[in-house]
């Protein structure tokens, strides 16, 4: 199958990226793998290095750059929130309780979407808000799948514990009851990128009163099923693109 598409300086950078998804390559590396000439190889290294799609290792050999996970980051974060709106509304509907959904992003998460209730808004998340990585169902969530040094500097202060998140793991949800706030209760649940990655918790919350005290109870596998819904849709988006 022909790769080029006519531009052949894209075409060329594109190897050089191909060649690098390989692992780090030294010049020489490189050359081999693309097939082009020594001169040309550096040249477009050094320049997709310049826009960060290339770096350099400790050892001084070229890997892929920083640009690209954030690029993937935003296409991924696109698609989720495309794909968030009408499942928040109709965990929304089937719970008659707001749903939000959370990303990380260092010590906070941030509500990037979110179905409200169309009355008793007292205990509603708006978009863009920052809360604590430290308390709420989302929060235990976006933590308890985490590498086992950055879980245990997570639990720093936290109003949960390692025993807690072991078995929101364990049966796949969190649920908290005036954890963030007095008088309100959550449930959770993960959304996970095409590489099984926790990217998002979808979540819905309301008062202790309607929600109990035992609210996974009553809405965990609701919640479950809205979030994996969100995890096929980038599992499917991504098969679409290798295809």
């Amino acid at each position: 199958m022909d790769n080029s598409s006519g531009v052949g300086v894209l075409d060329k950078a594109a190897t050089v990226l191909s060649a690098l998804e390989a692992g780090p390559a030294t010049l020489a590396q490189l050359v081999g793998a693309t097939g082009l000439a020594r001169p040309t190889a550096h040249r477009l290294a050094v320049a997709l290095e310049h826009h960060r799609l290339v770096s350099r290792d400790m050892q001084g050999r070229f890997v892929l750059g920083p640009r690209l996970s954030e690029l993937a980051s935003a296409a991924g974060e696109d698609r989720l929130l495309a794909a968030a709106g009408p499942v928040l509304g109709a965990l929304r509907d089937h719970t008659h309780e707001s749903a939000q959904l959370f990303r990380r992003q260092g010590d906070q998460r941030i509500c990037v979407a979110a179905a409200e209730r169309p009355i008793g808004l007292r205990d509603s998340i708006p978009v863009g808000a920052s809360l604590s990585m430290l308390a709420g169902s989302a929060a235990q969530i976006l933590l308890a799948w985490e590498e086992p040094d950055r879980l245990h500097r997570g639990l720093q202060g936290a109003r949960f514990n390692a025993t807690a998140l072991s078995a929101v793991r364990r049966r796949g949800w969190a649920q908290s009851v005036g954890e963030r706030e007095a008088g309100v209760a959550s449930v959770s649940a993960p959304v996970r990128g095409p590489s099984g990655r926790v990217v998002a918790a979808v979540s819905i919350s309301g008062p202790i009163e309607r929600l109990s005290r035992q609210p996974g109870r009553l809405h965990a596998a609701t919640v479950v099923a809205g979030a994996n819904k969100l995890t096929e849709v980038l599992r499917r988006t991504q098969n679409v693109h290798q295809g």
